[in-house]
């Protein structure tokens, strides 16, 4: 009897994830999963998509995304899907829609997923009902982040919490984690949490191991402390009793230039004792809220919002602040609340750090810049094209590898980042030779090329260089990722 599929992805060279090296393979789907994997030149199927001269990979994986409001103001998530990015995780670096309600503007970093009106969610399970109501394209999975639950406890951020305050922060921390998100998230390095002792930090991922989360983090120092930084980290991890991932691992400054040799020295030693995990993005500037401290150790600094001044949104902070007559420091009081990018690492360290084995390839983009880092749009291209293919860091299957199965093994995303009978259909297919990230500095809102198709739960959400406008995406909570283990 001839076998029948929904849809039968035909002819490609496939790159199931594990690293294996790539292979002629057919992948057959019947509804949100994958069937069959093999030859299928005998069976039939609704839809054929023929990947003749392409390679067909699991979608990828995006761990470290801000990705929170996107998914209900921009539900087609183009400048995901058009990198091949099928899952996301969001509420990093701290910074969560959710749990919060408040009637005042959120301080920075709070105020890069949105204004006041878009923090309306008091429990995780409001926000999660609201992402449920309106799917996305892409699916998502979701940190409760620490500055969040500060803003929502404290009336002065500018010091350590209090014990009726952590136990508060405590309550709505069980709440997500009840609710489905998969782990905690901490921003150290920003005003809303920088006050916070590691022992605050220590009590709330308390609450992480019973549940089988995790902690990620943006580290306190990532310049001259950081490997006091690493060190917090693992002893968070240690005491706690949960995996710690590093986010967006760098060393910043021209003086720590060549740090990431110690650093990934130490992370490579501490993984033998205890859990680590680390991700980064393939470029050597930073971007996040425009912040005077960052000023010195930038060889330039490029302006991608301003409240006060839109203006401006792309423009070189040098020429504001020539244009305006003041220094930069001033320029940035006029132009705040507003955001930045910030050319601030060595191209050498960016490279030793994204050829490390236990690396995971993440975006950090931020979508709701006026004026985003490239990141946004070109992340994963830009490892498979330029890093990959035309620099050779690493060989393809090597660079899939770090896109699916590597950041579902460390997040637990189960059923995701292979293409495996009984896998779910996240699916890319993709041309190795073009592949290429599009978005610059410059024009950064930019979709890749050679990103041919991308399947999320076995229907296309971007095809011929365009959304589809199907929005199969779905809510990973950690309880039924568990489940599915």
């Amino acid at each position: 009897m001839t076998q029948h599929f929904d849809l039968i992805v035909r002819g490609g060279t496939l790159y199931d994830g594990t690293g294996a090296a790539g292979r002629p393979a057919d992948v057959g789907v019947i509804g949100d999963r994958i069937a069959a994997v093999g030859d299928l030149s005998g069976a039939s199927a609704d839809a054929v998509h023929d990947a003749t001269g392409k390679a067909v990979a699991p979608g990828f994986i995006d761990v470290h995304t801000h990705d929170d409001r996107a998914l209900l103001s921009n539900p087609d998530m183009a400048m995901k899907t058009s990198q091949g990015v099928t899952t996301v995780v969001v509420g990093n670096c701290g910074v969560s829609l959710s749990p919060l309600a408040i009637d005042r503007r959120p301080p920075p970093p709070l105020d890069l997923l949105g204004d006041q009106e878009w923090y309306r969610f008091p429990r995780m399970a409001d926000y999660m009902a609201a992402v449920d109501a309106a799917p996305a394209a892409v699916n998502a999975a979701c940190l409760v982040g620490h500055g969040t639950l500060r803003v929502g406890a404290m009336d002065d951020l500018m010091r350590p919490a209090t014990e009726p305050e952590i136990a508060a922060m405590k309550e709505r921390l069980a709440e997500g984690l009840e609710a489905g998100a998969i782990g905690m998230s901490t921003g150290l390095f920003y005003r809303p949490a920088n006050a916070a002792p590691t022992e605050e930090v220590i009590a709330l991922a308390e609450l992480l191991q019973p549940a089988g989360a995790l902690y990620a983090t943006h580290m306190r120092d990532e310049g001259e402390g950081v490997m006091d930084s690493l060190h917090e980290t693992f002893r968070i991890g240690r005491e706690a009793g949960v995996r710690a991932i590093v986010s967006h691992h760098k060393v910043i400054g021209k003086p720590n230039f060549g740090r990431s040799e110690e650093t990934l020295a130490l992370i490579d030693r501490t993984q033998g004792e205890q859990d680590i995990g680390l991700d980064c993005y393939p470029y050597v500037a930073a971007s996040t809220v425009l912040d005077s401290s960052r000023l010195e150790r930038s060889s330039r600094v490029m302006v991608t919002w301003s409240t006060k001044h839109p203006e401006v949104s792309g423009r070189d902070l040098a020429d504001i602040a020539a244009e305006w007559g003041i220094s930069q420091i001033e320029a940035v009081d006029r132009l705040n609340p507003a955001g930045a990018i910030y050319f601030m690492m060595d191209e050498a360290d960016v490279r030793r750090i994204l050829s490390y084995p236990h690396t995971i390839v993440a975006s950090d983009g931020l979508p709701h810049d006026s004026h985003p880092h490239p990141r946004l749009w070109g992340t994963f291209p830009r490892v498979l094209g330029h890093y990959a293919r035309d620099v050779g860091l690493f060989p393809l299957e090597e660079a899939v590898r770090r896109m699916t199965s590597l950041p579902a093994e460390r997040f637990r995303l189960s059923g995701r980042g292979r293409i495996a009978v009984g896998a779910h259909a996240d699916i890319t297919v993709f041309d190795p030779a073009t592949v290429i990230d599009s978005a610059t500095f410059e024009k950064p809102a930019t979709p890749a090329e050679g990103i041919d198709c991308v399947f999320v739960n076995g229907t296309a959400v971007w095809a011929d260089g365009a959304s589809t406008g199907a929005r199969p995406g779905r809510l990973l909570r950690r309880q039924e990722l568990q489940r599915a283990s």
